[in-house]
């Protein structure tokens, strides 16, 4: 009974050692775009993002779209994925990932104050009205992806259908505006940073917004399957946490230069091209990290009336945001 007793006693006094020598959780977070994500460069500001090496550490995998990304969170390849609002329905509906949970919010667009992705025509052109555009050619960035969906959705409302009245194809944003200055198509869809390029102020106009199409957009949620969530949950509370500082941070006036020149440095493109980041041109981003909840039932029902998505999906059911609630409140 002594020597049970002496053991137990030994374990106490080390337990905490050895917990806290215990090897950090690696967490695998997918990417699309930066300053969108933040993942590439949460290492930038190691003052502020306390837990990275310590309870967790990173590794950011770039992927050149979405639906990529849902096939990765199938296969186990990645633990995080910023997914858009089509893409979760489509990975809930068609990837048969009914144990993904939405955790956190990335971005939204058209938020009072804050960006709205835009839709560029040329300016001498002859495209006046949104009527103007039957018979025309109009490039999208993804098919079936938000900004597309904002597009037919803005076409529908005035009585336009895809394939009947005008041609949809997919072009890379960094080819678009070359494909509207020669007259290859009769409209782009532009995000940042690619919207902000001198080049479309002097050769285009905007001829409507995604806002004007949709309203306010839910356009990014973090999101992870439920048995990663409760196996790492402590390490997924540092992460989000972590995360928020640096959104906080980043989007003070006083450190508006450091910032700049932290994307412009990963970018490796002059810091010039990224004034805008972290301020109100940019997405906003919910300071305590919480999606909207209903913005995003209203996208994703919009992707089931444009026949997207094969059923509704109830978003209530897919949401866990008790990790990024406890994040928040540590910053209080």
């Amino acid at each position: 009974m002594l020597r049970r007793s002496l053991m137990i006693g030994w374990l106490a006094l080390f337990a905490p050692v050895a917990a806290s020598h215990a090897e950090p959780v690696k967490i695998r977070t997918s990417w699309l775009v930066v300053p969108a994500s933040l993942a590439p460069f949460l290492a930038a500001k190691p003052d502020v993002t306390r837990h990275l090496g310590q309870s967790y550490t990173l590794d950011p995998i770039h992927f050149t779209g979405t639906a990529p990304m849902i096939t990765g969170l199938a296969a186990d390849e990645i633990d995080i994925a910023p997914l858009s609002f089509s893409a979760f329905g489509l990975a809930v509906t068609n990837g048969g990932l009914s144990d993904l949970r939405i955790i956190s919010d990335q971005a939204q667009d058209g938020v009072e104050g804050y960006h709205t992705n835009e839709y560029f025509v040329l300016k001498d052109g002859p495209i006046k009205t949104i009527e103007d555009l039957k018979g025309k050619v109009l490039a999208t960035n993804a098919i079936g992806g938000a900004v597309d969906m904002a597009l037919r959705a803005m076409l529908r409302k005035h009585g336009l259908e895809d394939k009947r009245d005008y041609t949809i194809i997919e072009v890379e944003l960094p080819q678009q505006r070359a494909m509207l200055a020669d007259h290859k198509v009769d409209l782009v869809s532009m995000l940042p940073p690619f919207s902000f390029d001198p080049e479309y102020q002097r050769i285009g106009r905007i001829l409507f917004t995604q806002k004007d199409a949709m309203g306010v957009g839910q356009t990014i949620v973090w999101t992870a399957r439920q048995g990663f969530i409760a196996k790492n949950r402590a390490a997924l509370v540092d992460y989000i946490e972590d995360t928020l500082r640096l959104v906080r941070w980043m989007s003070m006036q006083e450190h508006h230069q450091e910032a700049v020149q932290i994307v412009a440095d990963f970018m490796k493109q002059p810091a010039a091209r990224f004034d805008w980041v972290f301020t109100e041109r940019d997405n906003y981003r919910d300071p305590n990290g919480r999606p909207n909840l209903e913005a995003l039932q209203a996208n994703i029902d919009l992707q089931t009336d444009l026949g997207f998505l094969k059923s509704k999906v109830d978003v209530k059911k897919y949401v866990d945001l008790g990790p990024v609630d406890e994040a928040a409140k540590r910053l209080q």
